[in-house]
């Protein structure tokens, strides 16, 4: 019984020798470090200087065109349409013949006219020769002065007719000459016929006569919009240059796109401004003139027209994508001379063709980061790389923003 304890103990002890002498070994083990890892490059980031560029900054609004002439073709005849000598949309010159109205009942009644003025001037001869003769009467006392008055009122008469009858000549010989074909008083293109021949036109010079076609001149052709009184303010020290001479507005170019455009390509200019601004809604009314020698224009069409709102000025432009939002402030990040990000709050103005007009916050020998932007903060070192400004001659005119 002995031998067995005895070995259980020499065991034991020959264990806990064991790990007496690899527990230093395992504590060595234990406590080594891992090897220190490198810090990450500074991030690489492209930087351009801002690009100067002359700048007129320009408003947009949307509105309307409106024709220079529109017409309503109506009669000033009462009678029945006889015949129509257009197709309905084209184009028509001034003077051209678009109705007939029957005109055998204006005939008849210019021969009519005619007949009286031949019997009134029948009249009046024969009234100047007794009064001829009276004249020599009255003298030798034949006749007396009351007979030669009558006689002379007679001729007075009958002068008076022959001017009433030539004037009925003159309206009858209208009636059949003229307002019994109408014609285009202006040029431009023409709507569809309203009334087909056959149909009696009531005529006369009331409104409530009946519209047998509309015609609006196409070119050139008005363009309208509203715009706010600051707005106007501003626009009129631009066109007159803080004077105040009556034709400064006729000199102001604007340009206009159509809602399917991308760009501002056709050109014209103001001619006009409203002499009030409305109580109602703050605004006032401009009125500019575009050329339309394809009819492209159609009164009625909408589109934007851009209105220059600011003098000539040299300014610099960064492009959009390195201009980044904090909350409500706009800023860049620039590198300075140290290669540190350090971050400008800026007041933007209007959009280029993808740049953007920095009014104030930035000079011109800064460095911009134009990409990278969100793999730095204000404050970290970077690894600046110069990218090629864009080319500065020629530049546009800002778009609105």
């Amino acid at each position: 019984m002995g031998q067995p304890i005895a070995a259980s103990g020499v065991a034991r002890g020959l264990t806990l020798g064991t790990l007496a002498i690899l527990a230093p070994l395992l504590a060595g083990c234990g406590s080594g470090q891992a090897p220190a890892q490198a810090a990450p490059p500074p991030p690489t980031v492209t930087v351009a200087k801002p690009v100067k560029r002359t700048i007129v900054d320009q408003d947009e609004y949307v509105g309307r065109f409106v024709a220079i002439d529109s017409v309503e073709v109506r009669s000033r005849l009462s009678g029945y349409l006889a015949s129509v000598h257009f197709t309905d949309g084209q184009m028509v010159k001034k003077g051209d013949l678009l109705f007939t109205i029957d005109r055998r009942p204006f005939q008849i009644a210019l021969d009519q006219a005619r007949a009286n003025l031949a019997q009134a001037r029948a009249n009046l001869a024969y009234t100047e020769n007794d009064l001829a003769r009276g004249q020599q009467l009255v003298r030798d006392k034949t006749i007396t002065e009351q007979t030669f008055d009558q006689r002379t009122q007679a001729k007075r008469v009958a002068e008076a007719a022959v001017a009433a009858n030539e004037a009925l000549v003159h309206q009858a010989e209208l009636d059949f000459n003229e307002f019994s074909e109408l014609r285009a008083p202006v040029a431009g293109r023409i709507g569809d016929r309203r009334v087909s021949p056959g149909n009696l036109v009531p005529g006369g010079l009331s409104g409530s006569t009946t519209v047998l076609a509309t015609i609006v001149s196409t070119d050139p052709i008005r363009f309208e919009f509203t715009f706010d009184e600051s707005a106007y303010l501003r626009y009129q020290r631009v066109a007159r240059g803080g004077a105040d001479p009556a034709s400064g507005w006729a000199a102001t170019p604007v340009k206009l796109k159509l809602l399917d455009e991308p760009a501002f390509a056709h050109d014209g200019h103001m001619d006009f401004v409203d002499n009030a601004i409305s109580q109602t809604s703050g605004t006032i009314r401009g009125r500019a003139v575009f050329p339309n020698p394809t009819s492209l224009f159609t009164p009625g069409m909408f589109g934007r027209i851009q209105v220059p709102a600011s003098p000539a000025y040299e300014a610099l432009l960064v492009p959009d994508a390195a201009v980044g939002t904090e909350q409500t402030r706009k800023y860049v990040l620039v590198v300075d001379g140290e290669n540190t990000a350090r971050q400008k709050y800026v007041t933007l103005g209007q959009a280029v063709e993808g740049l953007r007009v920095i009014k104030d916050g930035l000079a011109a020998d800064d460095r911009v980061v134009v990409n990278g932007l969100m793999r730095v903060r204000p404050g970290v070192k970077v690894t600046p790389q110069e990218q090629g400004a864009p080319a500065t001659a020629g530049g546009p005119t800002a778009k609105a923003n």
